[in-house]
């Protein structure tokens, strides 16, 4: 028995010296730290809300820190020993155990039943203590049930009551019951000065923890309503677009449904002339200058088909391809120059001169093939437009900045409300003066490939007296 009573002896110096050591009181330190955190965190489940796992922290540290200085009761019996009966000294043990179950139940997700074991048993233990004749001056710590009370319990029943129970016995004992057996006053002033100092300690601090958890709170919810609020603004900002893209697809659903239905109209005149030609030229062997009186009219539904493909093939291009752009020099007198070679025998069926006046080595920076389109585009327009007999101008002038295309026509002008719906880049549509078709495509492609090249479209027009389109181009040196 010896033998096994030395061998534990050395086995708790052995312990006791490994914690003595810089290492050893590294572990024991972490060790604390982690049980520490452990009881702060008693009775956390995942279903809580972060406000109700402060409170819980809050009411763990302060149980486990109520455990830690409840001690000084006991020491002050035992110091007292022989001024105190059993029962005495077994009451004044019963406090330092509350934390312990309250500590027990909140593991056990028994939140109530720990709040009114916190808040009844303490102040009634600490009120059996004073009535068996102990006056330990710890009266300040019935303020401290009153005012956690207040914090931890919910319902306004069960906090009224607590308050009032400390209350009355704070009363009870501190003004009505005067005169006791022992005054750790005057005992022990040392112990009566520490209990005094712990219950303001235990009030200053559970109002500091209450202060900085709610501050803690309040902040986390500050910052979840930012990120609430930014969240919000994406989702208006990308509701307004989405609402955005509905409207522009509406738009370009409808103008695609008019465009498909003028072409699906207009495509069958030129066909039919082409086909009523032949057949005729077949069935009834129409001579050269039989056939040479159908020609003009079968040459402008031609000329219309083929600007009507153009353009619809070029729109449809450009959806596609969305702001795909080959940006090029372009020599300005060479582009109109083949444009007016391209549109001179729609011109020459109406008699109407085509005249230029483009100084050389005007050079732009733009994609070639959208800019050869607009001015095709404004050119057919002007011929359309204009009498037979009539006069159209291109002509071409530089600034410092940009280079400015001008197609002029002694036409028949637009109206102000026309004007104004083409500014606005509506769709509008109307007969030339031969009675020639048109989709209201062009213009609209005009102003969407001068806006991917940088340029813009300018219209001067006033009705019977012709027209003038202008438009812009960077020049090759601004790039």
């Amino acid at each position: 028995m010896s033998g096994y009573f030395l061998k534990k002896l050395s086995l708790l110096i052995t312990t006791i010296k490994s914690l003595a050591s810089p290492s050893g009181s590294r572990e024991l330190w972490k060790a604390l730290i982690r049980y520490y955190n452990k009881v702060r965190t008693f009775g956390f489940t995942p279903a809580m809300d972060e406000y109700e796992k402060r409170k819980l922290v809050i009411f763990n540290q302060l149980n486990l820190f109520q455990l830690l200085t409840g001690i000084v009761l006991p020491i002050t019996v035992i110091f007292n020993a022989e001024k105190f009966s059993v029962v005495t000294r077994l009451i004044a043990l019963l406090p330092s155990f509350i934390s312990i179950l309250v500590l027990h139940l909140n593991s056990r997700y028994r939140y109530d039943a720990a709040m009114l074991a916190y808040f009844i048993l303490y102040p009634f233990l600490t009120s059996l203590a004073y009535l068996h004749g102990m006056n330990l001056g710890v009266e300040l710590f019935f303020m401290l049930y009153g005012i956690m009370s207040v914090f931890f319990l919910q319902q306004i029943s069960q906090m009224m009551f607590c308050i009032g129970f400390s209350m009355i016995n704070y009363f009870m004992l501190a003004v009505v019951l005067k005169k006791y057996q022992f005054y750790l006053e005057t005992a022990n002033p040392f112990f009566y000065l520490l209990n005094h100092l712990l219950a303001i300690g235990f009030i200053f601090y559970s109002l500091y923890l209450i202060k900085k958890e709610n501050a803690g709170y309040q902040t986390g919810i500050l910052k979840k309503n930012n990120e609430l609020n930014q969240m919000n603004q994406e989702i208006k900002k990308q509701k307004e677009e989405i609402v955005e893209k509905a409207g522009q697809l509406n738009d370009l659903n409808s103008f695609k449904n008019r465009l498909f239905s003028i072409i699906s109209h207009d495509l069958k005149a030129p066909m039919y002339a082409l086909r009523n030609l032949f057949q005729d030229i077949n069935r009834y062997e129409l001579s050269a200058a039989q056939i040479n009186k159908f020609v003009p009219d079968v040459v402008k539904d031609l000329n219309y088909t083929t600007g009507l493909m153009e353009n619809l093939l070029q729109w449809a291009k450009s959806q596609m391809q969305a702001d795909t752009i080959n940006p090029q020099a372009i020599d300005i007198s060479i582009l109109i120059g083949e444009t007016t070679q391209l549109l001179h025998l729609q011109a020459e069926a109406k008699k109407i001169s085509i005249g230029t006046c483009v100084k050389e080595s005007l050079t732009a920076h733009a994609d070639k093939d959208m800019i050869n389109l607009i001015l095709r585009n404004l050119l057919s327009n002007a011929i359309k437009f204009t009498p037979v007999g009539g006069s159209v101008s291109l002509s071409a002038q530089e600034t410092p900045s940009f280079i400015e295309i001008f197609v002029k026509d002694t036409g028949t002008g637009i109206s102000p409300e026309a004007l104004e719906k083409i500014r606005e880049n509506n769709y509008y549509t109307s007969k030339g003066t031969a009675n020639e078709s048109g989709t209201g495509l062009g213009l609209m492609l005009c102003r969407e490939f001068l806006a991917k090249n940088g340029g813009q479209l300018y219209i001067e027009s006033r009705e019977g007296s012709g027209s003038t389109f202008s438009f812009t181009l960077p020049k090759t040196n601004q790039l």
